[in-house]
């Protein structure tokens, strides 16, 4: 087994639901798409649904990875979630289709898919307590955002990224960074 096999698996997930939606997509599609045996699919995943959370996972890490290389610590934690919103937003709109995928078609596979996406909005709702919440530059917080809060902004954020998939708006993404960044400016608000 190799990871080179595994990616290849998760761009032809990713290929196939695309092109058929996930409920038509066949093994034999992901097989064909990665060029890989349907042998060599069964090493790496029981069920196309394991397949599919596994690109759900693998994507949205890239796109954590996208919001932490978009911080700088040094600066105001203002300034570190106006630039990793934006960052998210540009890596979103990068790939319409697989914003689609991830989106839209996670939450067809039930608990395990919605198990999937909350695990990974936790994930972000933790990336911003942490930079929201850090002591940088100076300037600590009067009253740290709370969990809940961060999840609530998480849970805002996908809603306006789902309401651009089903207007097919995809590729406008990047215009949602300001109501993004305006619904945690609102959240975070505090009289200092």
């Amino acid at each position: 087994m190799t990871v080179a096999h595994r990616h290849r698996l998760l761009e032809g997930m990713a290929q196939a639901v695309a092109a058929k939606g996930y409920a038509d997509t066949t093994i034999a599609d992901i097989v064909r798409e990665a060029a890989v045996s349907r042998r060599t699919f069964y090493e790496y995943f029981n069920t196309k649904a394991d397949c599919l959370i596994a690109l759900y996972t693998a994507a949205s890490h890239n796109a954590l990875d996208v919001l932490r290389n978009a911080i700088d610590p040094a600066r105001p934690w203002q300034v570190q979630i106006e630039s990793a919103i934006h960052a998210y937003f540009g890596c979103l709109a990068q790939n319409p289709v697989l914003m689609r995928t991830l989106f839209i078609e996670i939450l067809g596979l039930g608990s395990p898919g919605l198990a999937a996406r909350r695990q990974v909005n936790a994930e972000i709702a933790d990336f911003m307590l942490k930079v929201i919440n850090s002591d940088t530059g100076g300037h600590k917080r009067a009253s740290p955002l709370t969990a809940d809060m961060a999840i609530a902004v998480v849970g805002g954020i996908n809603e306006l990224v789902l309401q651009a998939i089903e207007q097919e708006r995809v590729t406008e993404l990047a215009q949602m960074a300001d109501p993004a960044i305006r619904l945690i400016r609102a959240v975070t608000r505090e009289a200092d």
